[in-house]
């Protein structure tokens, strides 16, 4: 087991336990170069205007089935599909909404919030994690799915999949690159939504959650990276360990896991803040074949 430091724009520094050992691609070795010298360049550069630097040779180009012509480019609240559905906020990167036009196709980031931003105002979404980003930075390049919960509930399975459904046949999404994401209460939606559907997923990153080791075996073929506070009293690191315990029992060699020392609950402002989280998710893709089955 190996361990690093990672470079975290906020001053926090994270000790990596347990790497990705697949190898490595022309893509992924300049995913790693750009990461090595992520720290000079965010010193300098506006956050995304790295990320979106670097991302631009591995947003690829295909045939779109897009159906966009009534959205706008940027982050905007979206109502529920049906009576009992989420609210959510959808972001779209810079010339996704004319990309009906042009085939382009973009990776898809859903983003789960935690127990704080539940409610009615869906601009609570905002407050945290990627879409706190993209509200400050119209060129993040991603889609980004935020749905709401309601006030006092936990996140539904079959709500979320109702919306990722929908984004999927309405949106030009690359299906090889979908992403989930989540903090604290989503944090723990994040490890059992990838586990009750690994198929659909090229990679996940919770937050400060935990999952039940016993979902451990789903999520071999899956890279997760998981980030915690040493010091966290609400969501105890061990929820973290446990899954990738859980998941290296069963022959799983692509989970990773960064543990903030002297860190708190709020592991989510290092871990949304470090471009190299971005980066790694862009260097995953599930299957073609696979990817265009699910579901």
């Amino acid at each position: 087991m190996t361990c690093r430091m990672s470079h975290q724009p906020s001053g926090f520094a994270g000790v990596d336990i347990g790497q990705d050992q697949a190898e490595s691609s022309e893509s992924e070795s300049r995913v790693k170069a750009a990461i090595e010298n992520s720290e000079e360049i965010a010193m300098r550069l506006p956050f995304l205007t790295f990320v979106v630097g670097v991302s631009a040779a591995l947003l690829p180009l295909a045939g779109g089935r897009a159906q966009v012509s009534d959205l706008a480019d940027g982050q905007h609240p979206q109502a529920p599909l049906a009576q009992d559905g989420y609210s959510y906020q959808l972001h779209l990167p810079l010339g996704a909404a004319q990309a009906g036009d042009n085939g382009e196709q973009w990776p898809l980031l859903l983003f789960l919030h935690g127990s704080g931003e539940r409610g009615s105002d869906i601009a609570r979404v905002k407050t945290h994690g990627p879409p706190k980003i993209a509200d400050q930075d119209p060129a993040f390049p991603f889609i980004l799915l935020s749905p709401q919960l309601p006030d006092e509930e936990d996140w539904d399975l079959a709500k979320l999949d109702a919306i990722l459904d929908h984004v999927l046949a309405t949106l030009p999404v690359d299906r090889s690159r979908v992403y989930l994401t989540g903090l604290s209460r989503g944090g723990h939606a994040t490890w059992r939504w990838g586990a009750a559907e690994p198929e659909r997923f090229a990679a996940l990153a919770p937050v400060a959650g935990r999952g039940d080791p016993a979902d451990g075996c789903a999520l071999v073929a899956t890279p997760t990276w998981a980030f915690h506070g040493d010091r966290d009293d609400v969501v105890t690191p061990e929820g973290s360990f446990a899954m990738a315990r859980a998941i290296r029992a069963c022959g799983g060699r692509q989970t990773r896991l960064t543990i903030y020392p002297d860190l708190g609950h709020n592991a989510w402002d290092p871990a949304y803040e470090d471009p190299a989280l971005y980066l790694w998710l862009l260097r995953h893709r599930r299957d073609a074949a696979a990817a265009g089955a699910a579901r």
